[in-house]
């Protein structure tokens, strides 16, 4: 579907631009380096961000501020590496960063590191001095575990107290989880010391984007400079493909470990990689190797990937017999289904005694889509909307469905067409979103194509980190009045539309030839078709299932410089009524019975209980009795309970829609709305 233009300022900039809705991107690591490229890449996002983002906000001595006390935060959010004087020290250049940023000064975010990196040292020389102390855990004393609660520390003394205190905490928790003493220093070792490798290994760049990304974030949460690899990553994450060998790594003891190979990849045609070897070395087809121990994993990965069809070396030392092998493998387009739509059909009289009719459920992780392959014109790139489109004609081909479930839990949203697309499946012709632009003026994006796919009973399933592109979907299915909303109490509240603005725009011809990464800019507000903004407040679940997340600090409200709920004009729209009060009324009824009933229900309500106690929780004890008769009573449901997660989180790997009691009451509602809509229709006729 055709989108219109952001705006006439923000369309003269956004010739190759993606409109996207989703949540913020994490930065890891860029390519860029050398002072004048970052000097350049500073000025071009301070003049992007004051010109195009919707705030209208210029960057000025209160945005200075603020990007200050970020900046700091991050790196020491615990204040347990400055000192007082050394934040003393920032605060002359308090007002000073907003000017210096736009003559391309970015000096403050490399000394600011630096310094943070040799605290970060001197601390953990000390904490691993501390590790090997006699600590008395029958003393009566606390740990500040709430970093609001106190200042940073205003000499070495009162540093090495709290480090004192920290590395003690650090070792007790370890022994209350039944650890003998003498491993849990050496675990404790292993994690000062990868602590320390880990950040020394940041790279220029990464200061850069971690500054810039803290300047944008002084905006809104969703603003942030993405580094040359930050946006290959995000173009993987939309494109749900990766040019490399098909193997998940993970970090351990300064190892890259194979913690998974990728089926369908080079890795997986050739045989001899297998999960938990070591790659020790890496080398391209004619290159020398290069020993990556104890090199940071993003780095790692950057040797690994390269363009299909060329050959990796990777020097191999086996879990089974720790002997090194040389492997030479060529690289290929890797799919990541793991992270595209899929579906299944469940039988409901299988899985819940008493109840029949077959659900069909759809899993959407993402809203995901190749752009630049719509753009070629492949005949098969990559969107949600075509996917859930193949899967509820599968489910037709199948027999039928009496019902669809569609799971948008931990969605965190994707791309702005897809959600429109994948709400026209369930609804007819109309408007589906209301765009308004930083100039005030309000654009209705609507499913134009006539009739839908499925017209069924529809329940959607969301939670807290359900986001953005989710939001748009759950709001139409509700305000169409469409289907039910199940889950959290309310979704994640981002009402915020972000464009990809590439800083090495070729419009700029002092820019050529050099890649300097891209903004992700809040340009516009999305509103519902009746007029409420998502933003803060989010969709409200119709029918609302306990659960330890919906209690969490979780969501758009919770986080700095959020911006606020608004309205619109409501737009015009016809709904369905498939849902109205006395349907919801009958419904939560039921389900409320059952709820009270169930005990896993109820296990699940102590345990919010238990964590809504602790929530505010400023101090924790360091008595090793006081702490392990906190833990005593629960000791024995909490190791079940970690062995249950760990067998529901394999079935989850291999199964859509893992049964558990909170999924089966997601089917026993379903199930109940299907039979009410069955009988309001016989009624009816």
């Amino acid at each position: 579907m055709k989108l219109n233009p952001p705006s006439k300022a923000a369309s003269a900039l956004s010739l190759c631009m993606v409109l996207l809705l989703g949540t913020a991107i994490f930065a890891q690591q860029a390519t860029v380096s050398d002072s004048a490229s970052d000097s350049t890449t500073a000025k071009r996002v301070c003049a992007m961000v004051s010109r195009f983002h919707i705030s209208g906000k210029p960057i000025n001595d209160e945005i200075s501020q603020k990007l200050m006390k970020r900046f700091i935060k991050q790196l020491d959010p615990q204040k347990l590496y400055f000192y007082k004087s050394d934040i003393e020290g920032f605060e002359a250049d308090k007002t000073q960063l907003d000017d210096k940023l736009a003559v391309g000064d970015v000096n403050f975010a490399y000394e600011s590191f630096d310094l943070y990196l040799k605290r970060l040292q001197e601390r953990m020389e000390y904490a691993q001095q501390l590790v090997d102390v006699d600590h008395d855990f029958t003393v009566d004393e606390s740990i500040v575990v709430d970093a609001k609660e106190q200042n940073f520390a205003k000499d070495q003394a009162e540093m090495n107290e709290r480090w004192r205190k920290r590395v003690k905490y650090d070792l007790l928790n370890l022994l209350l989880e039944d650890t003998e003493l003498a491993e849990a220093r050496e675990q404790l070792h292993k994690r000062y010391r990868n602590n320390l490798r880990t950040m020394v290994q940041t790279e220029k760049s990464e200061k850069l984007e971690m500054y810039l990304s803290s300047l944008t974030h002084c905006f809104d949460p969703h603003s942030s400079y993405m580094s040359p690899q930050t946006l290959e990553d995000f173009r993987i994450s939309m494109e749900l493909s990766l040019d490399g060998i098909g193997a998940a790594l993970r970090s351990e003891d300064g190892f890259t470990v194979v913690a998974e190979i990728v089926p369908g990849g080079a890795a997986d045609a050739d045989g001899r990689l297998k999960a938990g070897d070591k790659i020790i070395a890496v080398a391209q087809e004619d290159g020398e190797f290069v020993d990556v121990v104890e090199m940071k994993l993003s780095k790692v990965v950057r040797y690994i990937r390269g363009k299909r069809g060329t050959i990796v070396q990777l020097r191999v030392k086996k879990e089974k017999n720790s002997v090194a092998e040389t492997y030479q493998l060529t690289r290929k387009k890797i799919e990541l289904s793991t992270s595209e739509v899929k579906g299944k059909i469940i039988e409901t009289g299988e899985r819940i005694p008493g109840k029949t009719g077959r659900i069909g459920v759809i899993s959407i992780p993402s809203f995901y889509r190749d752009f630049r392959g719509a753009q070629r014109g492949d005949e098969n790139f990559k969107s949600t909307a075509r996917d859930v489109r193949k899967v509820l004609y599968d489910f037709r081909d199948q027999g039928g469905v009496d019902g669809v479930v569609v799971d948008l839990r931990f969605n965190g949203g994707g791309a702005l067409s897809e959600a429109i697309e994948v709400s026209g499946l369930f609804v007819d012709e109309g408007p589906v979103v209301q765009v308004k632009q930083m100039d005030g003026e309000r654009k209705i994006h609507s499913d134009v194509e006539p009739g839908a796919v499925f017209t069924g009973p529809l329940v959607v399933v969301c939670n807290r980190l359900s986001a953005s592109a989710s939001e748009i979907f759950a709001g139409v299915i509700k305000d169409y009045k469409r289907g039910l909303i199940i889950g959290d109490t309310t979704t994640h509240g981002k009402g915020t539309v972000q464009n990809v603005m590439p800083v090495s725009n070729q419009m700029f011809s002092f820019l050529r030839g050099q890649d300097l990464g891209a903004l992700k800019l809040t340009i516009n507000q999305f509103y519902r078709v009746n007029g409420d903004s998502t933003q803060n407040r989010g969709v409200r679940s119709d029918i609302v299932l306990p659960s330890l997340i919906d209690n969490m600090d979780l969501g758009e409200s919770f986080l700095d410089d959020a911006m606020e709920f608004d309205q619109t004009e409501v737009a015009q729209f016809a709904p369905v009524g498939m849902v109205n009060p006395q349907i919801l009324d009958q419904l939560k009824q039921s389900s409320s019975k059952r709820i009270v009933a169930d005990k896993e229900f109820k296990e699940t309500q102590a345990e919010i209980d238990k964590y809504l106690q602790k929530k505010n929780q400023k101090t924790i004890s360091l008595n090793e009795v006081a702490r392990r008769k906190e833990m005593s009573q629960d000791k024995e449901k909490e190791d079940k309970k970690k062995e249950e997660e760990k067998a529901k989180k394999e079935a989850a790997d291999k199964e859509i829609f893992k049964k558990d009691y909170y999924n089966d009451e997601i089917l026993n509602i379903t199930v109940d709305y299907m039979n009410v809509l069955k009988n309001m229709n016989t009624v009816q006729r």
